[in-house]
């Protein structure tokens, strides 16, 4: 409500659009950050101010949600998928399989709040020269030994749209130590004051800043206002769906078909969702849709099977994309079983989300009660 009184439209980096950058700055230690109007956005500037554009091939997650690659069919580039490891990330060594001369970078995902194997990935990146960009949009928070996703790579995104666990309702930023990223991603979509204001007069592309690239990416302030509150209250929402996240796998662990994730030491997930692996051999071969189908019919209905997240194969878009985009025609022809760790992790989630409360606990017993029931019974299905 306050903001509603001071701005509703923010031109430049001032107001709670610089707050909130500061504070994502310091959050994460790096130089730089810019917010955007949305996850998506801030993945389709990050890409164009790595330079990336017609010819490029970059390396992305069979599994990931599509929006982590489609921004790279709007800079001409060509988006080559490869396959998981068994966690659901990006797996180095399939990566390393679809290296080309055209290679020019990579980008991960952290699945599900997870963070990927990034010290693999990034030997792979600097064995072969490319640039490492990460896709941070479940991962807020999350870390390796202390260091937070989104810090790892030459640039990050991340979104902060409704469910995600900095939520701004909707808007996302780009985080990067390099000035001249920073300075391509605000051409790209923060045109005039802010880009008048930020890029040196004597930097080459200073004339550029009027127009920048004709598009606007900048966020709501109302959505930063949101977002600034939520980040000043992150760690805590994090160490919350820790100890919940630990509670439901120990308590789910030892029922017979189901398999909860295993957490590397030193690795501390965000837990957007907590994905549970099916195994209908353990269940007398029951279908997950009718194990799913029970749960839900117990009460458990936050519980999900992902269907726009899955393997990209899998899409119309990644097939045949030509109604849409002609000259993806020959680039992208991918169809089924052609990334089987991919599919197989997809055909078998189930995913809980992790809530932060004390006071959600009995909720979260209820749920492992229906569980427990349903795999117990299973013959009765």
């Amino acid at each position: 409500m306050g903001q509603l009184d001071r701005a509703v439209s923010i031109y430049d980096r001032s107001g709670v659009v610089e707050e909130l950058e500061n504070d994502l700055r310091e959050y994460h230690g790096v130089e730089h950050a810019v917010l955007t109007s949305s996850g998506t956005a801030a993945l389709y500037s990050m890409y164009a101010a790595c330079g990336i554009g017609p010819g490029d091939e970059v390396i992305a997650p069979a599994y990931t949600f599509f929006a982590t690659v489609t921004p790279l069919l709007h800079v001409g580039a060509v988006p080559v998928l490869a396959d998981c490891d068994a966690t659901g990330n990006l797996d180095p060594d399939d990566v390393t399989r679809r290296i080309t001369p055209n290679t020019k970078a990579l980008i991960v995902t952290h699945m599900w709040g997870l963070p990927a194997d990034m010290p693999g990935l990034q030997a792979v990146a600097d064995d072969h020269g490319l640039i490492l960009l990460e896709d941070g949009s479940h991962a807020h928070g999350a870390s390796i030994n202390g260091q937070r996703a989104g810090t790892f790579g030459h640039a990050a995104a991340f979104s902060m749209n409704g469910p995600k666990p900095l939520s701004a309702g909707e808007g996302g930023f780009i985080l990067t130590d390099d000035t001249e990223v920073y300075y391509r991603a605000l051409l790209h979509g923060q045109y005039n004051k802010r880009c008048r204001n930020e890029i040196p007069r004597e930097h080459p592309l200073y004339r550029y800043a009027v127009t920048g690239t004709g598009l606007k990416h900048r966020i709501h302030p109302l959505a930063a206002s949101l977002a600034r509150d939520q980040l000043a209250n992150l760690d805590g929402y994090l160490d919350g769906r820790a100890r919940v996240a630990r509670y439901l796998c120990d308590q789910l662990s030892d029922l017979a078909g189901i398999t909860v994730p295993n957490v590397p030491a030193g690795v501390r997930p965000s837990w957007y969702g907590l994905t549970l692996r099916y195994r209908a051999d353990e269940l007398g071969g029951l279908p997950i849709q009718r194990f799913y189908d029970a749960l839900h019919a117990e009460g458990c209905r936050e519980l999900d099977r992902p269907g726009s997240t899955c393997p990209l194969n899998l899409l119309p878009l990644f097939q045949q994309p030509e109604p849409l985009l002609p000259a993806y025609a020959d680039a992208l022809a991918y169809g089924p079983g052609e990334f089987p760790q991919a599919e197989a992790v997809h055909a078998t989630i189930l995913k809980l989300p992790v809530w932060h409360r004390e006071e959600d606990m009995p909720l979260v017993d209820s749920y492992i009660e229906a569980f427990r029931k349903i795999s117990d019974r299973y013959r009765d299905l």
